[in-house]
This record gives structure tokens, sequence and C-alpha cells, in this order.
């Protein structure tokens, strides 16, 4: 062969190799990086709670809504700028709507072992939707006929007592709450939801028909009770609590808190996952999901759930758990102060101390040092 003609050889191998090259460029670049949804399909929410969740489990409650007074406590601090916009992870009702109203997320997974929660939280979701304001919304929620005067600019003590003290509850209207939820979730969304489900749903609905706001966690135990029954706080008592500065964040104090609640329904990202949080699938599930897709959770509230954990020996399984979950140096846990070893407060009436964060990621290697042992040794990590 020539000089020729191995130099024309040599050219042609370049430009060959030149052309794979750019040929493994451009399908790297066409191939999609997942990231967070900006909205769900109904189908890819109905299909992504049933591939996030477990089999339901055990809890000693149903616990229909919070009884932790001292919930707000923690927002002044929990507001940072860095965990905004990002993703909430939490267990329980309607307390996850305050926390997720302040921090704005991307989206929110509500995992909880209980699948009475998440039919409650389908509950909300259909009254969030089909509702055009937060008087509406407490109207629907509690069937009581919305009164004169309310609009976007009402405070929560006048939305709130302009329903407890001046509107009877409406069985007719609850009837045709019920068929518009019932409509809305199985209809418009087409969720298959079993007669099962359905039953479960109406009986979260049934008791706040007959609590009212003055429902407290203890209702659906004790079979009912008046304003703050038992030391408990009532709805209302939650919804016009306050933050430690004087000022109310709950997500009825006002439309803009609500409105980002509804918001995220109608996108499909609040996403209610069954599990147990000492379990082998939904925490790690829910992890694995939001770092594929280059999230970061920025809060996870917990409540007091570790304290049955360590009471199960699950608490281990669950810091592990939490540790494939993709968090940062501002990641903090939101814990209430539950009774047991190290707890404070608890008890027959409610929770009243502040609830209060810790980092995730101190959390987590605390475990791995096995400095985490008993209930009072998260406790006694550094707060946020």
């Amino acid at each position: 062969m020539t000089a020729y003609s191995l130099q024309l050889a040599g050219r042609r191998g370049f430009a060959s190799g030149a052309l794979l090259l750019l040929w493994a460029t451009a399908s790297v670049a066409q191939t999609p990086r997942l990231a967070l949804p900006e909205r769900l399909s109904d189908q890819e929410y109905w299909s992504l709670i049933a591939e996030l969740s477990e089999p339901p489990g055990y809890f000693r409650s149903e616990n229909l809504l919070s009884n932790e007074r001292g919930y707000q406590y923690v927002i002044p601090s929990l507001v940072k700028p860095a965990r905004q916009g990002q993703v909430y992870v939490g267990v329980g009702p309607e307390q996850n709507f305050t926390y997720i109203a302040a921090l704005k997320p991307k989206m929110v997974f509500i995992i909880d072992i209980r699948r009475g929660n998440l039919l409650e939280h389908l509950l909300y979701k259909a009254l969030f939707e089909i509702s055009a304001d937060r008087a509406e919304f407490f109207s629907r929620l509690f069937s009581k006929p919305r009164p004169r005067g309310l609009d976007s600019t009402t405070s929560a003590d006048s939305l709130i007592n302009a329903f407890w003290y001046n509107v009877d509850t409406d069985s007719a209207l609850y009837r045709r709450n019920v068929a518009d939820v019932r409509a809305h979730l199985m209809e418009k969304h087409e969720f298959t939801l079993s007669p099962s489900d359905v039953n479960g749903l109406l009986w979260v609905y049934d008791h706040f028909y007959f609590g009212g706001p003055a429902i407290t966690y203890s209702y659906s135990i004790s079979g009912g009770g008046g304003r703050g029954g038992g030391n408990m706080p009532s709805y209302g008592d939650l919804m016009l609590a306050q933050d430690g500065t004087g000022q109310n964040r709950a997500f009825l104090a006002t439309e803009s808190n609500w409105r980002v609640i509804k918001d995220l329904h109608l996108k499909n990202l609040i996403v209610p996952v069954v599990g147990d949080f000492g379990g082998a699938k939904a925490v790690r599930a829910v992890g694995k999901y939001i770092r594929d897709r280059g999230g970061i959770v920025s809060a996870y509230y917990c409540s007091n759930v570790e304290q049955y954990l360590f009471q199960d020996s699950k608490a281990w399984s669950f810091y592990d758990s939490v540790a494939e979950m993709p968090v940062d140096t501002n990641s903090v846990f939101i814990r209430s102060q539950g009774g047991g070893r190290g707890g404070f407060g608890g008890g027959g009436g409610g929770m009243s101390g502040p609830n209060l964060l810790y980092s995730i990621q101190e959390t987590v290697a605390a475990h791995k040092a096995g400095r985490i042992n008993y209930y009072g040794d998260i406790f006694n990590l550094r707060r946020q």
C-alpha cells in the first residue's frame, strides 16, 4: 500500500471513528433524563399508588385528624429557601397540608400503614378539586351550607366560627356531596375503587358529617366529643392554631395557602401510599422514585411514628430505608413529641408541646454509628 493509500485509509478510519462518536453522543443526548413530573395523568397517578404501596397493616387507631397542638411551631424555622420547591414526605391526614402550603413542594408522598388514610386523602382530593375556594371546601367537608359574606379575604377565625356556631349540618347536602365525591373519583378520574374502598371512604366522610368542626383525634374511638372533647384539639382548634409568633399558618388560614394544596391535587402530585415505615418496600420505593428523578426530600414529617417503631423493633429498618432517600444538609425530619422514653407531653389530651426539626442526615449518621438505641435517643440529636 502506498503512503497515499495509508493516509487515505487513516482519514477514512478517523472519519468512521468521528461518526461513531457523533452517533454515540447524539444517542446519549436523545435519551430523556428522568425528572419529577409537572403533572401525572389519572392513569399514571393510580398506577404509581399501586406500584409504591404495600399491603396495609395494623395501627392502634384511625387518625382522622391530628392531635398535635404545636404542629405549627416549626414552620418559621422550616421555611428556609433551600427547602422550597423540593419533595415533601409525610404521614397521617390534614396536618400535612399546612406543611405543604409552607414549603410549596414539587411533589408530595404521604406514607401511612392504614389504607384508611389513603382513602381519607382521596376524599380530600375530591373536595379540594371540586371546591372553588376555602369556604366551599369547608362547607363540603362538614356538609354545612355556606354562610353569606365569606370570600377569599375572610380570616381563618371568621371562616371557622361562621360554620361552627351559625350553621346546622344538612343531611340533604351530605347526600349530594357523597354523590359528587363518588362521581369525581370513579367517573371523572376513573379510579378503580373496590366496594370495600368506597365503604371505607364513606366511613371517614360520615365521621366528618357527624362530628363537624368539633371532631377530634379520639372521635372515631370514643364515638363523639364536643369542642376539644377529652382535651384533644378539635379540627376547628387546629385550624385556628398559631406558629408561636402570633401567625396562623394553617392551610385554611388564607386562600393562597389553600390553593397550594388544590393546585397540587389538580396535577395529581399529592400521592398517598400505603406503607409501613418499618417495612421493606414503601419508604424505599418512594425514595427510589424521587432519587431516579433527581429530586431531594426537603422535609419528612413522621409525627411520633418512631415511638411505635421502637416498640415494634422496626426503627432500625426505617432508618436503613431513609438512608436510601435523596437528601441534603437542609433535609429535616418534622417530629412531634410523643410519649414513651424521651417523649414530651402526649397522653390523653393530645400532644401539647411544639413539633421539632432534626437533620435527616445526622439522624441516619447517628443510626449507622450505633448511637440510636431507644426512642429518646432521637431527641438527643441536635435540633435544626
